[in-house]
């Protein structure tokens, strides 16, 4: 029979795929209500992922425990589960990827996504951080917002395009990417999960340490299913 400490290292890790699960589904959907710079930093595609991957997650776990609760000497369910989290592996690269991928053009890729924002959205930007424009003070995607905004009117946008006010200080680019850089650092390679973020990539070791707990179950299942074939063909009851 296999150990209680193996079963039991199986269970926490099995355990810990379903609150991964829970996670990834949680905040895909939770990040989709109104809010500035979440609904900036992430897009409705790469939500969609996040909530896939989840349902995979989710779909191991199901069928974690369909294979724990076979006989003894059925390893059937334990080698179907472990081709599902190579398939989560996998998912798990992908997902966490398309995340990783705006990092390496961040500046440029919320440039588009500034560019591509509702107005509304861009004047909530430009009061938010106190700044006018993305990269530049008099680029086109600039929304002047009258009385009560900070980019008011254009002879006040024209003043920061002057050399004196050339340091980047009403530029936008920098705190928007000082706070999507955090958000999308801490989604796919921060170690720490609370209640505010998430680690896509930190999944990766839930994966792995289930599949070799399922690798030894497996085993252990096989080498006790041959001692007892071997101890009948003795005629004995205590080979193993």
């Amino acid at each position: 029979m296999v150990s209680k400490a193996l079963m039991g290292a199986w269970g926490f890790f099995d355990l810990c795929l379903l609150t991964s699960a829970i996670l990834s589904i949680a905040f895909s959907v939770v990040w989709r209500q109104p809010n500035l710079m979440l609904n900036f930093t992430l897009d409705t595609g790469r939500l969609d992922a996040g909530l896939i991957l989840g349902i995979l997650l989710l779909m191991t776990f199901f069928l974690s425990l369909g294979a724990a609760a076979q006989r003894n000497n059925v390893t059937k369910g334990f080698v179907l589960l472990n081709w599902m989290l190579i398939l989560d592996a996998f998912a798990v690269l992908i997902v966490g990827s398309l995340f990783w991928f705006i990092t390496l053009q961040e500046r440029n890729h919320y440039f588009g996504v500034f560019q591509a924002a509702s107005n509304e959205t861009r004047l909530a930007l430009q009061n938010k951080f106190s700044c006018c424009g993305y990269f530049t003070q008099n680029e086109s995607s600039i929304v002047i917002g009258g009385a009560n905004n900070f980019c008011a009117n254009e002879t006040f946008v024209a003043s920061l395009v002057s050399p004196a006010n050339d340091t980047g200080l009403y530029r936008c680019v920098g705190p928007i990417t000082a706070i999507t850089d955090v958000t999308l650092n801490d989604i796919f390679t921060s170690v720490r999960i609370t209640l505010c973020r998430y680690a896509i990539y930190g999944f990766m070791a839930v994966v792995i340490c289930l599949f070799l707990a399922s690798l030894c179950v497996i085993n252990k299942r096989v080498e006790e299913e041959r001692f007892r074939k071997i101890d009948l063909k003795r005629g004995g009851s205590g080979f193993v």
